[in-house]
């Protein structure tokens, strides 16, 4: 399976390129087409056991806008980060109709950071990213048609992975999710003659939050009384032991770039790992540096995953979650890590309750 969304755009948009056509690596051509072969076996049998036993037919189109936002405010972040990185003198950094612009005087500023942001996407398809320099030392970068449509296409894919996980975890094992257009995604689910109740799953879009626990007082005691302001008790996600935790988030899962399950180094117990952009990796430094010796809740869907205590500050903007976790568990956990990181929501398109076929 291709890597989570947001790390490849974070990388897709920083490539350069005159060239006009877009040339996919051997090695991913190669994956997506076995991925395509093994798709068209699923939807194949799904296909024949819609014909027995009927079932659903939905249909989700992906978030555009949100995706294209979410490429141009990535790339906002670049240039800051190189810019202030490299020390090159910039004013007027903005995002402006669909693009950045930003003022470089140095000529030779302009050219650094243009290498900067090319080189951290050297193996990737280039194209992602058209220049403009204007006057003034006024530069325009613009994401590409080709690295919009690249983007989509990776969104729609960790998308279906969302859905197929979200599925079994609701106990839906048998079902084709497959992508029906650049933007859309069809789903059948043999047997399932109420689609009202697949689509309820999906119309809340999962929250992700990283937030500060509360120890002025014990959760318990919370929960029997009234906690203060500003908290709020949530319950654990596999114990159901209580904590209080502030309301507001101290940071969002939309800056998360990866999640996947792994195994713990030395126990080999079941984890789910997460990485950050380099915004969140730079807000989640801040957070644990003020806040050592603190513990700090990890909330999905306002069930707490885990509550580890702040050690030393996380600069490196990867982490750990561990929970007594079955692997199962695991893998659910990053998935909707990775479900939280997916820019805007699943808009329902079509439902249609598909009738078995009439026996002869």
């Amino acid at each position: 399976m291709t890597k989570p969304l947001r790390e490849r755009t974070r990388r897709l948009i920083s490539a350069l390129s005159i060239a006009a056509a877009i040339a996919l690596p051997c090695a991913a051509a190669a994956e997506d087409t076995q991925l395509d072969k093994m798709r068209a076996k699923v939807s194949a049998f799904v296909g024949n056991m819609m014909e027995k036993l009927g079932g659903s037919r939905i249909i989700y189109k992906v978030d555009t806008d949100s995706l294209r936002e979410t490429i141009v405010t990535d790339l906002r972040d670049d240039a800051y980060k190189n810019l202030r990185e490299s020390r090159i003198a910039f004013s007027g950094l903005a995002i402006r109709d669909g693009g950045v612009e930003v003022r470089i005087a140095d000529a030779k500023g302009r050219e650094q950071l243009v290498r900067k942001l090319a080189s951290a996407a050297e193996a990737l398809p280039k194209h992602a990213l058209s220049v403009a320099d204007g006057s003034d030392g006024l530069t325009r970068l613009t994401p590409t048609d080709a690295a919009l449509a690249a983007s989509m296409h990776d969104l729609v894919e960790d998308s279906i992975t969302m859905i197929e996980q979200r599925l079994k975890d609701s106990g839906i094992k048998l079902a084709s999710v497959q992508p029906d257009g650049p933007d859309r995604i069809r789903i059948f689910l043999p047997g399932v003659m109420e689609p009202e109740r697949v689509t309820a799953i999906f119309a809340k879009k999962v929250r992700v939050s990283f937030r500060m626990v509360d120890l002025s007082m014990p959760a318990e005691q919370a929960q029997l009384g009234t906690p203060p302001a500003g908290s709020e008790v949530l319950f654990g996600f596999k114990d159901e032991r209580p904590y209080l935790v502030a309301k507001d988030s101290a940071l969002e899962g939309d800056d998360i770039s990866y999640a996947g399950p792994g195994f713990a180094s030395g126990t080999q117990d079941p984890i789910a790992s997460f990485r950050f952009n380099g915004r969140g990796t730079r807000r989640f430094a801040h957070i644990t540096a003020e806040n050592i010796g603190k513990p700090f809740a990890i909330v999905l869907d306002d069930k707490v995953i885990s509550a580890p205590v702040i050690r030393e500050p996380i600069t490196g903007g990867s982490g750990q979650i561990s929970g007594n976790f079955t692997l199962e568990e695991a893998n659910s956990v990053a998935m909707m890590l990775r479900a939280g990181a997916l820019p805007g929501h699943l808009a329902l398109v079509e439902q249609q309750l598909v009738q078995p076929a009439a026996k002869p």
